[in-house]
């Protein structure tokens, strides 16, 4: 996969749900091989951008492509070469690693032994092997969400978006992802779409920020650039900056008069 060519575009991209405004306007413009990460508040419009460049919902207005194709008219062939690990996912628990993995396969025609092949190479990256026929039910939560990814990646994906991949994980299992990206971003080339509001994993894995508000993206650029430009600290403080993220100690204390 070339790395100098652009894998996202939209140009003036809208989303509306009756007249709840969920994306306005949105000129986006993504790189191949990067680790784009994509923050805002509850409520921004990360999610709601993803289905959209995903091929899951169609926009209200605007124009996009996603790996060359048009998320107009060609919204099943964008779904073939991405994958999307959702917030919420479904794990079946009494299946073991292997037999999950081998059931997404089937979903998706995948012939049988270039699927087996598959996963034992996507196995050994995330070093599951010596635990594959265990079931998922015994594995901790870090295990889990290695193959929830390893089922978004089963189908070799041009582009993988992730929706919020550390929300409900702990630090050690947090942490995991993160290694996880990385180490699946170098290893396969794969493109990677992180929606998130945690700002530490942003900064830690992605070499892209967009930061988006009220459907709207009101600034881009590398973590260091946007820390800068910010003149903040960090990318939690440029992003609190940004966002307007400061708390009323008097208001929040007015209770106690």
């Amino acid at each position: 996969m070339s790395r100098n060519g652009v894998c996202i575009r939209t140009q003036h991209l809208n989303k509306t749900f009756g007249s709840i405004r969920a994306i306005h306007d949105l000129n986006l413009e993504v790189l191949e091989g990067s680790r784009f990460g994509f923050l805002g508040p509850n409520g921004a419009g990360k999610t709601t951008t993803v289905r959209i460049l995903s091929g899951l919902l169609a926009q209200t207005s605007g124009t996009g492509t996603v790996c060359g194709l048009d998320i107009t008219t060609q919204r099943e062939e964008i779904k073939a070469v991405t994958g999307l690990l959702p917030e919420t996912p479904g794990l079946y628990s009494k299946l073991s690693a292997v037999e999950f993995l081998e059931f997404i396969g089937a979903l998706n025609g995948y012939a049988r032994d270039a699927l087996h092949r598959r996963i034992d190479h996507l196995l050994a990256i995330l070093g599951l092997e010596s635990r594959q026929d265990d079931l998922l039910e015994s594995y901790s939560s870090g295990m889990k969400q290695k193959v929830l990814v390893a089922s978004t990646l089963l189908h070799e994906p041009k582009l993988v978006f992730l929706d919020e991949p550390a929300s409900r994980l702990d630090p050690a299992a947090s942490a995991l992802v993160k290694e996880l990206i990385l180490a699946l971003a170098e290893e396969t080339a794969t493109s990677f779409f992180v929606c998130t509001h945690q700002t530490s994993f942003a900064e830690d894995v992605c070499d892209v920020i967009g930061i988006i508000i009220d459907g709207q993206l009101v600034t881009k650029g590398s973590p260091q650039e946007i820390i800068a430009a910010a003149k903040a600290a960090n990318l939690e403080k440029a992003y609190l900056k940004i966002v307007g993220g400061k708390i009323d100690r008097q208001a929040l204390l007015a209770w106690r008069a």
